[in-house]
Formats: C-alpha cells, sequence, structure tokens
C-alpha cells in the first residue's frame, strides 16, 4: 500500500522541525517485538550473543555500505534490544539526496530513519530467512533516538551503551 500522508498519521516521537539528515550523531535505540530476549544472553556483565544477535549485529556493521554517508560508533546487542551511534558525515546538500525528497513509504532518503529502516528491514528478512519464519516480526514499531550535542554528551553515551551489560545485571539482582 502507498504512503498516504492523510490516512498514515502515527504520532512521531521525533524532534518536530528537525533535519534528521543533517550532520551529525545519533544515538538509537531498537527493541524486539513484545522485548522477547531471543539476541542473546546476559552473563556477568557481558552479553554472548544468540544466532539471532550475531546476524543483527552483522546487519548493523554492513550500514556504512549501504549508507556511504554514515560511520558507525559503538553499538551494544543485548537480550531484547539494542543500542549504537550512527555519525552523518555527508550534508544532503552535497549530492546524496534532497531533504524534501520523500519515498514511497515517507521516509526522507538517506535520513536516519531511512538507515533504521533499513537496518530493521534486512535484520527482520535474514533473520527470518534463518529460521523459516517468512514474515514473522522481530523488532517492535518505531525506536528510540537522541541526537547528540556535544563531544561531552557523545562520551557519556558510549559510556552507556559499553557498560549497558552490567547495568542489566544489577538491574536484575
Amino acid at each position: 500500500m502507498p504512503y498516504d500522508p492523510s490516512k498514515h498519521h502515527r504520532r512521531s516521537i521525533r524532534l518536530r522541525g528537525y533535519d534528521y539528515t543533517q550532520l551529525g550523531s545519533y544515538a538509537v535505540t531498537i527493541c524486539t517485538q513484545d522485548r522477547a530476549p531471543i539476541l542473546g544472553n546476559l552473563n556477568n556483565f557481558s552479553v554472548t550473543l544468540s544466532p539471532i544477535g550475531h546476524i543483527i549485529e552483522q546487519c548493523w556493521i554492513a550500514l556504512p555500505y549501504h549508507f556511504p554517508h554514515i560511520t558507525l560508533d559503538v553499538h551494544i546487542v543485548m537480550p531484547d534490544h539494542f543500542h549504537g551511534i550512527i555519525t552523518i558525515n555527508v550534508p544532503m546538500a552535497k549530492g546524496i539526496a534532497s531533504a524534501t525528497q520523500v519515498s514511497s513509504n515517507g521516509t526522507t532518503p538517506n535520513s536516519l530513519a531511512a538507515i533504521v529502516q533499513n537496518f530493521k528491514s534486512v535484520s527482520t528478512r535474514r533473520v527470518n530467512q534463518m529460521q523459516h519464519t517468512i514474515g514473522s516480526t522481530l523488532w517492535q514499531r518505531n525506536y528510540y533516538e537522541h541526537v547528540i550535542r556535544s563531544e561531552e554528551e557523545l562520551v557519556r553515551i558510549r559510556q552507556y551503551i559499553l557498560g549497558n551489560p552490567a547495568q542489566s545485571v544489577e538491574f536484575e539482582r
């Protein structure tokens, strides 16, 4: 079904008016459907990835091959969610696409939303192929993002992401 803004109006959790194609770093968190712990297991302050978790990590690492205007910073695959930092390095005005262009599904090409949408789609397809569960849902709808506005904030978010397994172990005790 083609995108129709008069019919497809979800409440957005994005910053109103913010251009998610512009240069900068963005922290993203994506949760599995129903927060199912299918990506791995917590073991003494670290995560042992499941076969699905390995696919998720491979798909994340491959993103710059599909979106050469980005680089990836730290990431962590947790049992029921994923955290990562994406940096957009090339502004849209440099010829990648116009920020006013919108694809048939309502996503601006090469934007943070397009990158996350690609990641979720490709990883879901690969997991479903592996498990012979074509059409099954892997991820919850939407994702959480945070625009990183300073070097100090980037350092703090990196520490949070890398320390997430230890924080989760402490929380479960």
